[in-house]
């Protein structure tokens, strides 16, 4: 089966995450890609140094475009950036009702940039989280959708079952910003589990979570469940960190077509 994967996000010049990092993966996971996109930047390994917005009416047009002909899957949403967005997305999703809808709720760009913006959260919380099926924060990002300090795989549980109750959807907290561990936790469905990571060596960072979500939507696509997908996208990322790809002066990207690459 060749799963139809839609991922909404923003470009990102540079092609180590956002829409570029989306399609290297999701096409390295045998699928056929689709795009939305919410935003364009201009962007490296060092920085991002502008954003445009896509305005929200011509979002809609990208959803019926695609909705209205190639019927994803699976929908991977990553940035987006302004309310007006959150509102057209939210909309759209209502009306079109994909399964296997998987957010990464980005927030802020691996050098630091704000990519939503802060009057877009509460439309973000209000109208599109809740139409997950799965939400893939990092920790600051949890922190920040939860109200809670986390500080270690305890609160990462408490976090996860606060915000799986809240949204009615899987929630995997990544580990990344832990000190000492990368193991993940997820809530799904009332129970938490930890899952178990060995942290890569490595300061090419950028894009592992447009990456992760990405390959979970990917294996949602083609019929995994839950788990299966989650664990399956998390040996995908640490083969990709592994192959040890460095390009660019900054956190660089990793090696999505590592297991064809000469």
């Amino acid at each position: 089966m060749i799963g139809k994967v839609l991922t909404i996000a923003g470009s990102d010049s540079g092609g180590g995450a956002g829409v570029q990092a989306d399609i290297k993966t999701i096409t390295m996971h045998g699928c056929y890609a689709m795009s939305v996109i919410t935003a364009l930047t201009a962007q490296n390994t060092c920085e991002v140094s502008g954003i445009l917005e896509v305005p929200p009416e011509f979002v809609a047009a990208q959803m019926d475009a695609v909705f209205t002909d190639l019927s994803p899957d699976a929908v991977k949403i990553g940035m987006v950036s302004g309310s007006g967005t959150v509102h057209v997305l939210a909309s759209k999703l209502r009306e079109y009702k994909p399964k296997n809808i998987v957010i990464d709720p980005v927030m802020i760009s691996t050098s630091g940039q704000r990519l939503l913006q802060p009057q877009a959260m509460n439309a973000l919380i209000v109208e599109l989280l809740p139409l997950a099926d799965i939400l893939t924060p990092n920790i600051p990002e949890a922190e920040a959708l939860s109200g809670l300090t986390i500080s270690d795989i305890a609160d990462m549980k408490a976090a996860a079952a606060l915000l799986s109750e809240r949204f009615d959807s899987a929630v995997l907290i990544k580990g990344g910003h832990l000190p000492d561990s990368a193991t993940d936790v997820l809530c799904d469905r009332g129970k938490t589990v930890e899952l178990p990571g060995q942290r890569v060596k490595t300061e090419n960072t950028h894009g592992t979570g447009c990456t992760l979500s990405a390959a979970i939507a990917s294996n949602l696509s083609k019929g995994m469940n839950n788990m299966v997908s989650i664990c399956t996208a998390k040996g995908y990322l640490a083969s990709a960190l592994r192959a040890g790809f460095d390009i660019g002066k900054g956190k660089g990207p990793l090696l999505h077509n590592f297991n064809i690459a000469h």
